[in-house]
């Protein structure tokens, strides 16, 4: 008799197994999957830093969620409907995560292992205890059937395509992906041809067929026996007309610069320096020479952050990324592109910090880097990105702005929007709004520090040019001519000009948005990759009635004009951010408001059911005219390390 399929508005979804065993595989080609079937969806990847971290151990987890709907969505989940752990640190590393009466689907053979109960914290196996019994836990030994499915690569007389167990025992990934998708009614189509173009190479298309038979398998196995009492159905999302594709934060940036590059005819220059979360950028963009990309490694994030200078200086759209770390190093050189005024995007990836932190963990902890972090008046514009789909948008606006104004530019992403994805509608390149390089060209009356009037934006001389000759470097400058100069009244007056540019931007940012009431008890006020949390929260406090709203910034520098009258209309100020409060800080600085926060430090992004919790604790305080701090929703983490 055919199983039932029940019809699920939306699924979440985690893979979990030791680093390099293919999780990260198996999470997105299921989300691809899921795209490509009309889903909207997020996911959520979380890995070590380590390339190969110890196997069994509860920091050598690897995992991949993802949220799929058949409604909008804006968050990869806070908690999870179904578990694949396919071993014991797996299962404890994300079983607080999951939803009571969850489904749990394990490796058996894993959890027979008294290594692998001992590394994870484990006196006994789980599975024989009452631990789980509010889950539906499923245990399939996919080892051994793994290794049935493949018997016949393991015989085959040719030793070069013959398969050891090893790396037979290395497919149980796609054998644990093949039977989700027919819990989830997802076709194989997709994957099986992902795994003939992904292994299509010399010494490595043995693995083609066996990574296929694996998938089948696990699909068919699923089916057959009785594991399952039902399989699931989650339809597609109904969007907005238009092509789409998954993104994810990273790529977003990468064509934003592409398509920044097109419409200005600018070149594109983009130099680096291998970090963690940052390095994708780099090699997306490596891939686009026919488009005019021209990528440099350099040796280190000095040299990156120099050759982008003298890119720029060269008259091409230049641009670096890094991370906090190499962030920090490159701020001299940043200093010297504010002082000789050239125009170039600088990128950050933001992860845990300080020092080498967590390189594989997200934070937005670099806000007062980004906006005071060089020696001496340095200001420069300084943009955020919200979602990975929104990383196309602002990269290119921070192009606009930097060739408009002759400055460089700060965009702020992060290792969550970085390598989280969503759905993506691709857009017309004719519709994005023109950039248009103003080059001197004459050079009668020409003075490489004349401004223009209304944007103080001084000539883009490009060397080579005749006539237009002129000196640049770190010194300070006579105002219009460029000379050296000591002179203490002309440096404050140069020191002004920077300064108003910068502020001049704020022209640029239309009026803020505000999502619920104009005005009311409590603002939710964010940045950054807060946006889907902040977001689902704030939606679900209206529903329930709450005096609530939220304003998501994406300029942080210059603040928006008309946003301190916004924060005047509201009794109360919360901002929850990834750090010990830096926008909080910088709010009640520029505007003597108090706001609060919520603050969260801990490799993971905000949970939207946080945010609501803290939102009613201050509503119920405002209502009762206390001042005591509501505990019950503080995360753990924070309660038990609050000093």
């Amino acid at each position: 008799m055919a199983k039932s399929a029940v019809e699920l508005q939306e699924a979440v979804i985690r893979f979990a197994d030791d680093s390099g065993t293919g999780m990260q595989v198996s999470g997105d080609q299921f989300a691809n999957t899921s795209a490509l079937f009309g889903n909207d969806l997020s996911t959520l990847p979380d890995f070590p830093a380590e390339i190969r971290a110890p196997a069994g151990t509860l920091h050598g987890i690897s995992s991949f969620q993802v949220r799929f709907s058949s409604k909008d969505i804006h968050t990869p989940g806070d908690q999870v409907d179904v578990l694949i752990a396919m071993n014991p640190a797996a299962l404890k590393m994300s079983l607080h995560l999951v939803k009571p009466n969850g489904i749990i689907l394990t490796n058996e053979p894993s959890f027979n292992s008294a290594k692998n109960l001992r590394l994870a914290g484990y006196d006994q196996n789980p599975l024989e205890t009452s631990d789980l019994d509010k889950y539906q836990v499923i245990t399939v030994d996919m080892i051994d059937l793994t290794n049935k499915a493949l018997e016949e690569f393991a015989k085959l007389e040719e030793e070069k395509d013959r398969l050891s167990k090893k790396e037979i025992d290395r497919a149980k990934n796609m054998f644990a992906l093949g039977m989700v998708f027919w819990l989830f009614n997802r076709p194989l189509e997709h994957t099986v041809k992902w795994i003939q173009t992904y292994f299509d190479r010399p010494n490595r298309r043995k693995y083609i067929e066996p990574n296929i038979a694996a998938l089948k398998a696990g699909h068919i196995y699923a089916e057959a026996t009785d594991l399952f009492a039902a399989s699931y159905e989650v339809k597609p999302a109904i969007l907005q007309p238009g092509k789409y594709r998954n993104i994810n934060g990273n790529t977003g940036l990468a064509f934003g610069l592409l398509a920044a590059s097109q419409k200005s005819g600018l070149p594109l220059f983009y130099s680096g320096y291998p970090i963690t979360p940052a390095s994708a950028i780099l090699h997306e963009l490596a891939s686009y020479k026919r488009f005019g990309a021209r990528t440099f490694q350099a040796e280190d994030e000095i040299a990156a952050m120099c050759a982008a200078v003298g890119a720029a200086y060269g008259g091409s759209l230049a641009v670096t990324a890094s991370s906090g770390p190499g962030i920090a190093l490159k701020q001299e050189a940043l200093s010297l592109a504010i002082s000789v005024e050239l125009p170039m995007i600088v990128c950050n990836i933001q992860r845990g910090g300080p020092s080498t932190g967590l390189p594989t963990k997200t934070e937005q902890s670099d806000l007062f880097q980004a906006i005071g972090g060089r020696h001496g008046e340095s200001p420069l514009p300084v943009l955020a990105t919200s979602r990975p789909s929104d990383c196309f948008d602002v990269i290119y606006e921070a192009a606009r702005i930097a060739v408009k104004y002759m400055t460089p530019v700060l965009l702020l992403s992060d290792g969550y929007l970085g390598n989280g994805t969503e759905p993506w509608p691709i857009p017309d390149l004719s519709s994005l709004p023109d950039i248009q390089p103003q080059f001197a060209a004459d050079p009668e009356g020409f003075e490489p520090y004349s401004r223009d009037p209304a944007t103080l934006a001084r000539p883009w001389a490009v060397p080579g040019t005749p006539g237009l000759e002129h000196r640049i470097g770190g010194l300070e400058k006579e105002d219009g001519s460029g000379n050296v100069s000591y002179d203490s009244d002309n440096h404050e007056k140069m020191t002004l000009y920077r300064a108003e540019k910068v502020q001049r931007v704020a022209r640029e940012i239309p009026p803020t948005k505000v999502d619920g009431d104009p005005e009311g008890d409590l603002l939710i006020l964010g940045w950054g990759s807060s946006y889907g949390s902040i977001r689902a929260a704030t939606d679900q406090l209206l529903a329930k009635g709450s005096s609530v709203a939220r304003v998501h910034l994406r300029w942080l520098n210059p603040l928006p004009n008309d946003l301190g009258e916004i924060l005047k209309r509201f009794k109360r100020i919360l901002i929850p951010e990834m750090n010990l409060g830096q926008l909080r800080h910088y709010i009640r600085a520029k505007y003597l408001i108090d706001a609060e926060g919520f603050n969260k430090v801990q490799g993971q992004p905000i949970f939207a059911s946080e945010i609501v919790c803290k939102a009613e604790s201050m509503l119920d305080e405002q209502k009762r005219g206390a001042s005591a701090i509501n505990e019950s929703c503080t995360n753990a983490h924070a309660r038990r390390f609050r000093i």
